[in-house]
Formats: structure tokens, C-alpha cells, sequence
């Protein structure tokens, strides 16, 4: 678009730089005016004054995120953790500089400084960021561009966080039985007669309450030396996250096994469609033939809070392994799981999978983002 080059100017020529002020928590309050900002993705709270106008970019000053970069379309308040960018050259568009500058994010955060031990980037680094300063009427048109993208990435989003509340309802419904009127609770032993209807159809199933002590066999992860783990390899192995912690030559849990955390992310539950290496914080769960390990996966799934808010959280998260022996699991048939499991594979398919659905369609659409986003930035310097 501007064959012949454009100027750069730095920051501090066409920008005043300013930073936030402190403000308590207990002077905030849910129902306040205006957002508070310290440089994150969303406000901290909300505050009765303000001291930054509308339609500013900021820059988070300091700790781990130290270099995000956020718009703010509505009068805010400024805490002490963010750098407010006040445009001063009336050939600016701001909402060009905030493209422009979330296109050097990942540099900005690179470049952090850590004196104190604490991630931070300086007024004066800021101030030195160089920036094209193409014709105001192009500006905008890029910034209609960009626009554009950053709605449909918006729709996407807002699609699947639907689809996923949509699968979270079904799973919960799938897998709570309804009897003559009683609904289970997770304190009673006795046995269900559940009456479910599949086109009009009706059929009975007996549900059944035990602890996973009685009918599972549960047994902690045997640990492994780090530095015999690879970035690559055939098995991977699960120690204090559902992140695998690297790749091990050898496995000690077979395929479609369900697991659990015990010690850092204490209370996730997991399951691997592959054979894998569990390590000591990782607790493994072998199920009986009258029990589908994929379903015993989803009911645990389904409680998570549950397993989340058993966890004493010292200096590692950590939860007893009694908790997982005295869970209790609602146990139907098992052709009864078997369609459970079906029916919520195709929910968490949608969802989740990275080849099928709207999370392939994300992915595609960011790629493009990314491509035009470059293309429409990129500016030669104009010859003096």
C-alpha cells in the first residue's frame, strides 16, 4: 500500500506514556463505574473514579505478563501495574498503534527485564519501541481489516465456550439417573431402577453406588528420573500435570486407562488412549470388566470441582489418595456406559479435536489472521 516507504517514529515521539495509580481492593467493588486495568487480559475490579479516558492502549508493566498488550474502548482506572499510551500525534490511529504493538508482543516479552526477581519493562523501553506511521486514511483501513478478524475469532470463541456449556449439561444429565420422582445422591448405597427413553422407547437399568476402593484397583505411579525423558519418544509420561512431562522408552499403564493427579495440579483427572508411564503423583485406576474405563473417565470428569476442592494446598497442591478409594461411582449397566460414552465421545470430539469442528476452524482462522496481520504491518522506510 505505501510502495515508496513510510516514516517511523519511536513511541515517545508520538505517544505520552504514563503510569497508573495504586488502588485498594477494599475501595473497589463489583458494581463500581468504571474497570480496573493493571495490564492483564480483564479488569481487576471495578472502581467509582477514573483516571484514563477512553480508546487508550496499555501495556502491562510488570510480573509474569509483563509486555501485554489490551485496548480499552471505556474511561478506566489505571492501577500501578500498567502503562497507559496517550497518543499526541494527531496522524496516529489508536487503535492502528494497538495493532501495531500486539505485533511486537512476544518481543516486548522477551525482552523484560528481571532486576529484583520481578519481570517488568520500563517506561523508557516503551518510549524507544519504533513504529510505521502510514497515511491516517490507510491506517484505518487496516484497522477495518483487522477488525474484522478479531469479530469472527470473537464469534468462534463465543461458539464453542456454547457448545462446550452444552456438552457439560448433557454429560451431567447422561449421567444422573431419574427414578419415580427420587434423584441420587452420591450418600446412598442402595441400588437405582432407572427408567430412560430412547425414541419412545422405554428401558431399565439398575444403577448401582460403590466406592471406587470396592469395585477399582488404584495404584500410585512408580517416578522416573527426568533426565531420562525426551522431548520425543513412544510412551509419554504423567507426573503432577495432564501435560506430559516428557517421553519415556518403556510404559507401565496400558490404553484407555483413567488417572488422577495427587501433587501439583492435585485433583485433574485424565485419561490415555495410549499406553503411557505414570509416575509417583499420578494415581492410575484399573477397572473390572463390568465397569468401561472411558465412562469411569467421564463421571470423574463430571466431578471435578468436586476432587478440586478436596486438595490442601501447602507449598504443592496435594490430595489424598483416600479421597479416590472413597469416591463414589454410579454404576449402570454396561451397555448402559458403553452409549454414555459413545454419545459424550462425539460431544468432547466437537469440542476439543483439533481436526473436526469449530477448534479446526480457530486454528485455521488465527493462521489467517496472522498472515494478513503481518502483511498489513509490514512497512519499508521511507529514503531520506
Amino acid at each position: 500500500m505505501c510502495p515508496n516507504g513510510v516514516e517511523w517514529k519511536q513511541l515517545g515521539e508520538v505517544c505520552n506514556t504514563f503510569m497508573g495509580e495504586f488502588v485498594h481492593k477494599n475501595k473497589q467493588n463489583p458494581n463500581g463505574l468504571y474497570p480496573v486495568y493493571n495490564g492483564g487480559t480483564t479488569p481487576t475490579g471495578f472502581y467509582d473514579e477514573y483516571n484514563a479516558t477512553a480508546n487508550k492502549v496499555i501495556i502491562s508493566a510488570r510480573g509474569a505478563g509483563a509486555g501485554y498488550v489490551n485496548r480499552v474502548e471505556t474511561n478506566f482506572w489505571a492501577g500501578n501495574s500498567c502503562h497507559v499510551l496517550e497518543i499526541t500525534n494527531p496522524n496516529l490511529d489508536w487503535r492502528f498503534l494497538y495493532y501495531i504493538l500486539k505485533n511486537q508482543e512476544s518481543e516486548m516479552m522477551n525482552h523484560q527485564q528481571k532486576g529484583g526477581g520481578v519481570p517488568a519493562i520500563s517506561k523508557k523501553q516503551i518510549n524507544e519501541i519504533e513504529i510505521p506511521l502510514p497515511p491516517l486514511e490507510i491506517q484505518k483501513k487496516i484497522v477495518e481489516c483487522l477488525d474484522k478478524f478479531s469479530a469472527l475469532a470473537a464469534e468462534l470463541q463465543a461458539e464453542l465456550q456454547l457448545r462446550r456449556k452444552q456438552y457439560e449439561y448433557y454429560r451431567t444429565q447422561l449421567l444422573t439417573p431419574h427414578s419415580d420422582g427420587n434423584s441420587a445422591d452420591n450418600t446412598d448405597d442402595r441400588n437405582w431402577g432407572c427408567q430412560r427413553y430412547t425414541k419412545g422407547i422405554a428401558k431399565v437399568y439398575d444403577w448401582q453406588w460403590k466406592t471406587l476402593g470396592e469395585v477399582c484397583e488404584i495404584n500410585r505411579g512408580v517416578r522416573v528420573v527426568r533426565n531420562e525423558l525426551g522431548q520425543e519418544g513412544k510412551y509419554p509420561v504423567y507426573q503432577n500435570s495432564l501435560t506430559p512431562l516428557g517421553y519415556y522408552n518403556k510404559c507401565n499403564y496400558p490404553a484407555n486407562t483413567t488417572f488422577i493427579i495427587s501433587a501439583g495440579a492435585a485433583g485433574k483427572v485424565g485419561f490415555s488412549d495410549i499406553d503411557f508411564w505414570a509416575a509417583d503423583d499420578c494415581l492410575c485406576i484399573k477397572c473390572p470388566e463390568t465397569i468401561n474405563s472411558k465412562y469411569l473417565y467421564y463421571y470423574m470428569l463430571d466431578k471435578q470441582d468436586f476432587f478440586l476442592s478436596q486438595v490442601r494446598h501447602a507449598s504443592v497442591p496435594r490430595m489424598s489418595r483416600t479421597i479416590v478409594e472413597n469416591f463414589k461411582l454410579l454404576i449402570p449397566s454396561l451397555e448402559e456406559q458403553e452409549r454414555i460414552v459413545s454419545i459424550l465421545d462425539k460431544f468432547e470430539a466437537l469440542t476439543t479435536s483439533l481436526s473436526d469442528g469449530i477448534p479446526a476452524e480457530q486454528a485455521a482462522q488465527q493462521k489467517r489472521y496472522e498472515y494478513y496481520r503481518d502483511l498489513l504491518l509490514t512497512f519499508d522506510r521511507k529514503a531520506e
